[in-house]
């Protein structure tokens, strides 16, 4: 799997604790709004939004703060109305990169997402330049010294999972994206604790990094999470848990 992970790991834990906490609640909001307005407020049959309510909660986010965001979706209470775009473009070293945007502004997106790419770099391409060597996967972090692999292994495969590898302290596992919430449900029963679950976009393969190359390529990621519009980040590059852990302290 991509060292992307592992840095995404390292970003999860951060950002329960750091001064960002405001700006991950309100990307998770938006992403409750838009998952409520595009597949109704019902979890039951809507995943994406079951996915965003979870992912809210997984970073303590009051369940008041949920359901106002929910109706604000679905429309019983007034809110935004953002747009959900998506980027493709290369960072240094040539790793390719997808930028995920919700956003009320279209023309301030397009033109910060640009700029950041610029700086660090990189570049933007046109649409589908970079998503095929994308697959969309179900991914869930759990902690390794909680469980031994050979038993995470059973749970994961009787509960659909394809994949199961080490990211430094973390398992992870990967499933087809419509069964994370079987799997994260057996997780849950078998008493495991999960560190993050979500749906997500794994590259097909990776483009190894190293020094600076590989500083400048986390610099742009790092550029691209602290936009408010930016929800997500999908990149193929692989660096070196030893550099990432550096980078990231």
């Amino acid at each position: 799997m991509s060292g992307h992970s592992k840095w995404a790991q390292i970003k999860h834990k951060k950002a329960i604790v750091d001064s960002r906490r405001g700006k991950l609640f309100a990307k998770l909001i938006r992403a409750v709004e838009v998952a409520a307005r595009d597949g109704g407020g019902n979890i039951e049959a809507n995943p994406t939004l079951a996915d965003a309510i979870q992912r809210a909660r997984d970073a303590s986010m009051p369940n008041e703060t949920i359901e106002r965001a929910v109706k604000r979706g679905t429309g019983e209470l007034a809110g935004s109305s953002y747009e959900t775009l998506h980027y493709e473009g290369y960072g240094p070293g040539g790793v390719a990169i997808i930028v995920e945007v919700l956003t009320d502004n279209r023309n301030r997106a397009a033109a910060e997402i640009r700029r950041i790419f610029s700086n660090a770099g990189g570049s933007l391409g046109d649409p589908g330049s970079v998503a095929w060597m994308f697959n969309r996967k179900g991914t869930v972090l759990v902690e390794r010294a909680s469980v031994d692999e050979d038993d995470l292994l059973a749970i994961a495969l009787e509960a659909g999972a394809d994949e199961l590898s080490q990211q430094g302290d973390s398992w992870l596992i990967v499933c087809p994206p419509e069964g994370l919430g079987r799997l994260r449900s057996a997780l849950s029963q078998a008493g495991l604790e999960i560190e993050s679950a979500q749906i997500s976009m794994e590259p097909s393969s990776t483009v190894p990094l190293d020094g600076q190359t590989a500083r400048q390529v986390l610099q742009l990621i790092d550029g691209l999470e602290d936009s408010d519009d930016v929800q997500e980040i999908y990149s193929n590059f692989d660096v070196p848990e030893e550099l990432l852990s550096e980078i990231a302290g």
